[in-house]
């Protein structure tokens, strides 16, 4: 089967690689049919690792997949061939002090597709997943956007761990697929005032469409000015989602007392400082958000409902061979990329 392979920094090939098949009874094998490309993946693409997980190449990355089942384990009852599916990427073990507690995002013996001494990605024709992994979608919903499950899942999980009860006031730092699906998510919650910035103006002018309170470009306006001529009480809850430590210390200024800053984006820095007075005298709650636990069906079920509002998210579109492109669009943030998805069929 042909895969793409990230083969050193900045650089694909694509490559021949062995066929695969089931081995455990619970499995399923899946063809891919679409795969977006994520932040992480491109911390990968543009220095081979996230913190201490360091790629060994050639590796394959890639995790927000879609697909059709094309075979199944014997004891496997929750998908059949044909199955149209979206795929959580996380495969936990289910008897960790972790999952029992049911924290299966820091499950101790956790996998994860496309992650470094994990499990290779889905970049490629096949895998093979535990059934757990496979959600149904439905045939309204297209292979393309159910890539946004996966993105909108994580967006779904950190509003429910730092609630934003109706009419609470909230900003969004970072207008990226994952700003973006935290915004939408936070709509149909019914939250107060959401206002988000970014530092591309064409992702300003996308969120714009959205209606937010408002939103500014962080590297023009003085966000935290213009948001608190708005807001003098300031904000109940901030979402960092762009993994930038400036946008953490302007989240840190822009909360009340006793308000909470739910960090979602990945930065490439290991080590970030914090003002410790403010956040000690604020009595701020940071909420580190790692991935998403138990928000997949939650996210094909709003994405059913509520297409017109994440549909707009995917803007380019490649072929597995255009993948190198890729990654080099989305790296450098051309041509108002959003998501972009590599379809294989």
């Amino acid at each position: 089967m042909k895969a793409a392979l990230l083969t050193a920094i900045r650089q694909f090939e694509i490559r021949t690689v062995p066929s695969l098949s089931i081995v455990r009874e619970n499995d399923a094998l899946i063809k891919m049919n679409a795969v977006g490309i994520c932040g992480s993946d491109i911390h990968y693409y543009t220095q081979g690792k996230i913190g201490d997980q360091v790629i060994s190449f050639p590796f394959i990355v890639g995790h927000e997949g879609v697909g059709t089942v094309e075979q199944t384990g014997k004891k496997v009852t929750r998908v059949r061939p044909g199955d149209r599916i979206a795929i959580d990427p996380a495969v936990s073990c289910g008897h960790c002090d972790q999952c029992l507690a049911g924290r299966e995002n820091t499950c101790r013996n956790l996998l994860f597709l496309g992650c470094p001494g994990k499990m290779e990605g889905c970049l490629r024709e096949y895998i093979v997943l535990p059934e757990k992994c496979c959600f149904p979608i439905s045939d309204a919903l297209s292979f393309e956007h159910a890539v946004i499950s996966e993105p909108l899942a994580i967006a779904l999980y950190a509003v429910e761990q730092s609630p934003a009860l109706p009419g609470a006031k909230v900003a969004v730092l970072g207008a990226g697929p994952i700003g973006m699906s935290v915004f939408n998510a936070l709509k149909y919650k019914n939250t107060g005032a959401i206002y988000i910035t970014d530092v591309i103006e064409q992702r300003v002018a996308f969120a714009k469409r959205y209606g937010p309170a408002w939103c500014g470009n962080a590297h023009t306006v003085d966000v935290v000015k213009e948001i608190s001529k708005r807001e003098p009480l300031f904000l109940d809850v901030v979402y960092e989602c762009c993994g930038k430590p400036e946008a953490l210390l302007q989240a840190i200024e822009l909360l009340k007392p006793g308000g909470t800053l739910a960090i979602i984006g990945i930065p490439e820095t290991d080590i970030i400082p914090f003002p410790m007075h403010s956040l000690r005298r604020k009595e701020i709650t940071v909420k580190n958000i790692r991935r998403q636990n138990k928000c997949t069906r939650k996210a094909i079920t709003l994405l059913d409902t509520a297409i017109k509002d994440f549909g707009p998210l995917v803007t380019h579109r490649f072929s597995l061979e255009q993948t190198p492109e890729a990654f080099d669009l989305v790296a450098s943030y051309r041509d108002g990329v959003m998501k972009a998805v590599v379809m294989l069929g």
